[in-house]
């Protein structure tokens, strides 16, 4: 199945196709709406007092699906638009247009014109992380969240800025922040997980940010080539395919390759006729001698017809993110009738290739296969199907399954969605690391877009305004729902780190037929387990911004009915802290050595943290009022 949104490069978004796997079926596959409940919990919990930034296109500011469940609390903080031209650019940055408070964004309407026209794919994707349903069933995980917008400029740096504003938006506001991905190429850095962004997302998850991003969409393809060149010394050869839905702004092909550092490897290509005959080759080119860019031709001639044959190719020896040796070869798509092949030599390592669209535009993330036409040469996987930001090793990658639901007395989904891209990553470790659904799942359309022809689902009015709700596919759409499930976790508790948010995730995800049977290569860890990861989340006592090297505190009862004592067996004085579970500090009180009371008479039932500090260090401990 080839991506229908490839024009606009984003990792997701098929057309509506068969089973009804609406949001609100997807909701109690991941058992959020026991997390809404308070199934088994001291309360319910909606995400409130969290920010889910989201980088995307197509944001509708005006829908209704951002004000809050009674349709008067409006969720957006602001937007950055990194294409608008109008200004004002954010403090600290040159380009594009920040629009921040509700009368700025209302006026706004939506982001602007770009090269991804009036899209649709973020109104869709912010709607599941936490869109209030505007009254209807379709509503999103963190409902009560906040939101921040950018619609991105796919290139590094912009990427990087979008990503800083968003932290120091969020930071300003006090609170705790997602940024959700639903995006993805294979040629911005490398396909490892390493370079620029990956250092960027390192040291903001290292300030606190927890990243979610979709795994991709082409586990239906085979666009993946591998080579273990200690092992089996031939020369590598194999067809590329170039893509087959002819559209305008395809340019040709990109082939992406790395291998094991230190290894240095020799790659050409050829063209042949139909028949499969050898009618030009390029020669060799060596990462050790060949280091630069080189842009050239190769020249097709016979008695019926002479073409040249566009490439050009970025050779690295040793890129320095990875030490990796590295080549980003762009192919022309030749005329009709010829068959392109690849050859690579090598005496030793593990070498990758991938597969890639290119288009005129620069971006490209849907593969093409490797194909094995004659004897000796090699069929691609789909394996290590990760790219850019999808396989940076701190944030959280997400696949796509179907939800299960009921159909009368039958059970139906839960298997992955075929187009869902499968790992590792190229050093074996776990990539996608959680499954959520994907397939068919119902939310906001921006009612600004000239991109979107299918139907809708359903459709309302608001303020004279027509809004339409429709079934997309994804890992796009599975991305978001795992970003919910992360808005909930920090509000239930606000002092996990991304490590531990991770860490609960993993470790909570419901394992069942579907995940045994493709295993971790397609589903990770198994299926977002919402309920269970709240739990574990209220169990822990969370180390963000904070030490917890001394054990100087006793806290009793805990949970209490009425009073709190603090046993503090440190030297000199401590201060004590309670805030609720959205970060918000409601008392703050000195402590003296021995037991001492903590005042709760103005605070309700419910879940609360307790700060202790003193010059030893500090502690947090969760305290429940019952």
């Amino acid at each position: 199945m080839k991506r229908l949104l490839i024009i606009i490069a984003i990792i997701a978004s098929y057309s509506a196709a068969n089973a009804q796997q609406w949001l609100d079926k997807a909701v109690p596959d991941g058992k959020v709406d026991n997390v809404w409940k308070g199934t088994d919990l001291p309360q319910g919990f909606t995400g409130k007092g969290v920010i889910i930034g989201v980088t995307d296109w197509g944001f509708d500011y005006t829908h209704p699906v951002f004000y809050d469940t009674s349709m008067t609390r409006y969720r957006v903080l602001g937007a950055w638009d990194q294409f608008r031209t109008a200004g004002p650019a954010p403090e600290g940055f040159s380009y594009g247009t920040e629009i921040m408070g509700k009368e700025a964004l209302l006026k706004a309407q939506c982001d602007t014109f770009s090269i991804y026209q009036y899209g649709y794919h973020g109104t869709h994707v912010s709607s599941i992380a936490g869109g209030a349903g505007a009254g209807t069933k379709y509503r999103g995980i963190a409902n009560d969240a906040e939101f921040l917008f950018v619609s991105i400029q796919l290139d590094e740096q912009a990427v990087m800025d979008a990503f800083q504003w968003l932290y120091n938006v969020a930071k300003k506001e006090q609170k705790r922040l997602v940024v959700n991905m639903s995006w993805g190429v294979y040629y911005m850095e490398n396909n490892d997980g390493t370079g620029r962004i990956a250092n960027c997302i390192r040291n903001l998850t290292d300030s606190g940010v927890v990243f979610v991003t979709s795994a991709g969409n082409n586990g239906d393809c085979n666009f993946h080539l591998f080579r273990d060149f200690a092992t089996n010394s031939d020369t590598l050869k194999s067809q590329f395919l170039f893509d087959n839905l002819n559209q305008p702004n395809t340019y040709g092909q990109a082939i992406s390759m790395l291998t094991t550092p230190g290894c240095d490897f020799k790659f050409g290509i050829t063209a042949m006729d139909k028949e499969y005959k050898t009618r030009c080759f390029s020669g060799f080119f060596s990462t050790l001698n060949d280091a630069g860019f080189i842009d050239t031709f190769m020249v097709y001639s016979d008695s019926l017809r002479q073409d040249t044959l566009r490439f050009n190719a970025k050779i690295e020896h040793s890129n320095p993110y990875n030490q990796r040796p590295q080549v980003l070869l762009k192919v022309k798509t030749p005329p009709s009738g010829y068959q392109m092949g690849l050859f690579v030599i090598a005496d030793s390592g593990q070498f990758h290739a991938w597969n890639v669209v290119e288009i005129t535009t620069g971006i490209g993330n849907w593969g093409d296969d490797f194909k094995a036409p004659l004897t000796g040469w090699s069929e691609g996987d789909n394996g290590y199907g990760l790219g850019t930001p999808a396989a940076t090793p701190c944030l959280i990658s997400v696949a796509s399954h179907l939800a299960k639901y009921k159909m009368g007395a039958a059970t139906r989904g839960g298997e992955i969605s075929s187009f869902s891209s499968a790992g590792p990553n190229v050093d074996g470790s776990v990539k996608p690391e959680i499954s959520a659904p994907g397939s068919n799942v119902v939310s906001a359309i921006s009612s600004f877009t000239t991109r979107y022809n299918g139907s809708y689902t359903q459709t309302i009015t608001f303020k004279e305004r027509s809004y339409g709700f429709a079934a997309l596919n994804g890992t796009s759409m599975a991305s978001p729902f795992v970003s919910g499930v992360v808005a909930l976790m920090l509000q239930a508790n606000p002092y996990l780190t991304p490590a531990e948010v991770k860490g609960i995730i993993t470790s909570t995800a419901t394992q069942d037929y579907d995940t045994r049977h493709d295993g971790p290569e397609r589903f990770g860890y198994g299926k977002i387990n919402a309920l269970d990861a709240v739990k574990k989340a209220l169990e822990m006592n969370g180390t963000q911004d904070f030490r917890t090297d001394h054990a100087g505190y006793a806290v009793f009862p805990n949970p209490s009915s009425g009073q709190f004592y603090v046993t503090f067996q440190g030297d000199g004085t401590a201060t004590a802290e309670i805030f609720d579970v959205n970060g918000r500090l409601l008392l703050r009180m000195p402590l003296n050595p021995g037991v001492q009371p903590i005042a709760t008479e103005n605070l309700a039932k419910g879940i609360y943290f307790l700060r202790l500090n003193s010059r030893q260090g500090t502690d947090i401990r969760k305290v429940v009022l019952q």
